[in-house]
């Protein structure tokens, strides 16, 4: 068993379920998806199934079918092919990058800035958070899943929602990367922002509730978090750090086509690609009993919505319904 799983079954949030079980249900969803080309059993692993068990609560036939629709979206969408100079001018403004620091866990941290957009095309706002996800996941050490969102609200008004890249926002990171979010500071966010929370936060579990933190410059306690999390030496002033140096997207491009060249050599873990056929992504079958429980029944938790990525960080807090489990959730 990986020493990732391992870890992340040990954080005391989870359903109850014992290290054996974990197991036995990761071989059980390696059953039902069936033998893959190597471009998507890379995506497989113990940690990675682990993480769609826990974005649906445990049940193998759902996280059994958000898999099969993960892999499907990657085989098609290719977000590991995307490349800096594909999505730069998405980044003139940096709506969206990741720090040159890591928290004090050692996880990535995303950096966005809503107020920042600088784009209308819904489809070149998509790839490049796909993008970002893609990069921050390649700098993530052996050991860590999940990363830092630090949303900076500064000059954010409603007039940067779009409701359509928030949706699709909320779907790529909710059913395509789940469970990668470690926590998520709100940073002088708008004061409408807070109470909407605390209404919504009654219907999410603890874990989830857990990992969405409002921050305000002018609240000492605030401070706290910030320093609890990061090196105040090297994290930004803008969010009450001592590094002032800023955004830089010439140094920031440097930094990304080194990544890039990285990139193919991580998704096939070092081992030259081989020329493969075509993905028959027919063989996913979408429509296999994947919606039903383990034994026959829905699994159903009306009282709280488990953690799936549900906060869409560059537009704000929005909540919509018709989920698996037939919850609320918050995107």
């Amino acid at each position: 068993m990986s020493a990732a799983l391992k870890k992340s079954s040990s954080n005391g949030s989870d359903k109850s379920v014992t290290t054996e079980e974990q197991q036995s249900k990761i071989s059980e969803i390696r059953k039902l998806i069936g033998p893959l080309p190597e471009k998507l059993a890379i995506y497989c692993s113990d940690a990675a199934i682990t993480r769609y068990l826990r974005a649906r609560n445990w049940n193998v036939k759902k996280a059994t079918k958000m898999l099969k629709e993960t892999l499907k979206w990657r085989a098609e969408y290719k977000p590991e092919e995307i490349r800096w100079e594909d999505v730069a001018h998405e980044a003139e403004t940096g709506k969206i990058y990741r720090s040159n620091y890591i928290d004090k866990h050692g996880r990535t941290v995303l950096v966005m800035r809503p107020s920042c957009q600088n784009t209308k095309s819904t489809k070149g706002q998509i790839r490049y958070l796909v993008y970002c996800m893609e990069n921050a996941i390649l700098n993530l050490p052996p050991d860590k899943e999940q990363m830092v969102w630090l949303i900076d609200f500064n000059g954010y008004n409603l007039s940067h929602t779009s409701v359509k890249v928030t949706r699709e926002t909320a779907h790529i990171l909710q059913d395509h990367y789940p469970e990668r979010l470690g926590v998520a500071i709100l940073y002088n966010p708008p004061k409408f922002f807070e109470p909407f929370w605390k209404v919504v936060k009654p219907f999410l579990e603890p874990k989830t509730q857990n990992k969405v933190k409002f921050v305000y410059s002018d609240d000492p306690n605030s401070k706290k978090i910030m320093e609890e999390l990061f090196d105040m030496e090297k994290l930004e002033s803008a969010f009450g750090g001592n590094d002032d140096s800023g955004f830089n997207i010439s140094k920031y491009a440097e930094r990304m086509r080194e990544d890039d060249k990285r990139m193919p050599a991580f998704w096939t873990r070092g081992n030259p690609q081989s020329a493969e056929p075509p993905v028959d992504l027919n063989s996913l079958d979408l429509n296999s009993d994947s919606d039903a429980s383990d034994n026959g029944k829905v699994d159903s938790s009306p009282s709280h919505v488990s953690d799936s990525e549900t906060l869409s960080p560059s537009e704000g807090v929005i909540v919509t319904k018709g989920s698996d489990n037939g919850s609320t959730e918050v995107h």
